[in-house]
């Protein structure tokens, strides 16, 4: 499997796309920044589209959750970094968001404030003071603290590697940034939680009370509270996320501005329709 995805991540360097935060620019970590928000927007609406085509098969939304033209709309997409992959031909085939969290965060400014267990009057508790340890050790130890979500694979892609290369590009851009703790609601639709663990993922825990899997009520599924590290992992991908690393300091990104004078990348597009995407 480390052989394949190595193979996979030497072959995708054209093909990996960053999404700025709304209103920000991009830390001179990133070689090739481009400030243009219309083409960021083309993207970040194409991102939603893929993530209500997927998860509306998947029954975890209904048509009602949608807008009109199929997007999934959450507040994290102008707040987060969204890692994109796409296919040879520009379209797009897996999406993930990565919000960082200002160093004095509260749970109240997380997603996780909205999950059935914090909702929960006896869990409530427990999930505030696992989030708040990881949240003052992010602070201490100066790293970034990050939620994930947003998680999508294109049906014909399921059977790539592109579901691991997001979760493990996930460990990669904490580590371009510095080093992040994160947090994401994984489900256990698809394994995804599971592939998520055998990477490095832990169950989210309070002074080793754990937090158990929960029903989510919203998507219709059983979802996990697991925390990351970037700067611990399962040892056998250490190799991929480096690869990854460097792929994403020169991976094409858009933002509202740059911080840094970029380039455009060559060769570059996105299919720009419904009829251009089918083709």
């Amino acid at each position: 499997m480390v052989g394949l995805l190595e193979r996979y991540v030497a072959s995708i360097e054209n093909r990996l796309v960053l999404l700025a935060p709304r209103d920000s620019g991009t830390p001179a970590v990133f070689e090739n920044a481009v400030a243009d928000p219309k083409r960021r927007n083309k993207f970040l609406q194409q991102v939603q589209r893929l993530r209500g085509s997927v998860y509306l098969e998947d029954g975890a939304v209904s048509k009602d959750d949608l807008t009109t033209d199929g997007r999934h709309q959450t507040p994290e997409d102008d707040r987060a970094w969204h890692l994109l992959m796409l296919d040879a031909a520009g379209r797009l085939t897996a999406c993930v968001w990565f919000r960082e969290h200002a160093p004095a965060a509260t749970i109240e400014d997380t997603r996780v404030s909205t999950c059935p267990m914090y909702l929960d009057e006896g869990w409530r508790d427990v999930v505030r003071r696992a989030i708040e340890s990881d949240v003052d050790c992010a602070r201490r130890e100066s790293l970034r603290y990050v939620e994930l979500g947003g998680w999508a694979v294109a049906r014909q892609n399921r059977s790539t590697p592109e579901g691991i290369l997001l979760a493990l590009g996930a460990y990669s851009l904490g580590r371009l940034m510095g080093g992040a703790i994160g947090i994401t609601n994984a489900t256990v639709r698809h394994c995804s939680s599971t592939i998520l663990r055998r990477l490095g993922g832990a169950q989210l825990n309070a002074e080793g009370t754990p937090i158990p899997p929960y029903y989510d009520p919203q998507y219709d599924c059983t979802m996990e509270l697991l925390r990351f590290d970037s700067r611990r992992l399962n040892p056998r991908y250490a190799p991929i996320v480096e690869l990854l690393k460097n792929r994403l300091s020169r991976a094409f990104v858009l933002a509202d501005r740059a911080m840094e004078p970029a380039m455009e990348a060559p060769g570059l597009r996105l299919a720009s329709s419904e009829a251009e995407a089918a083709a």
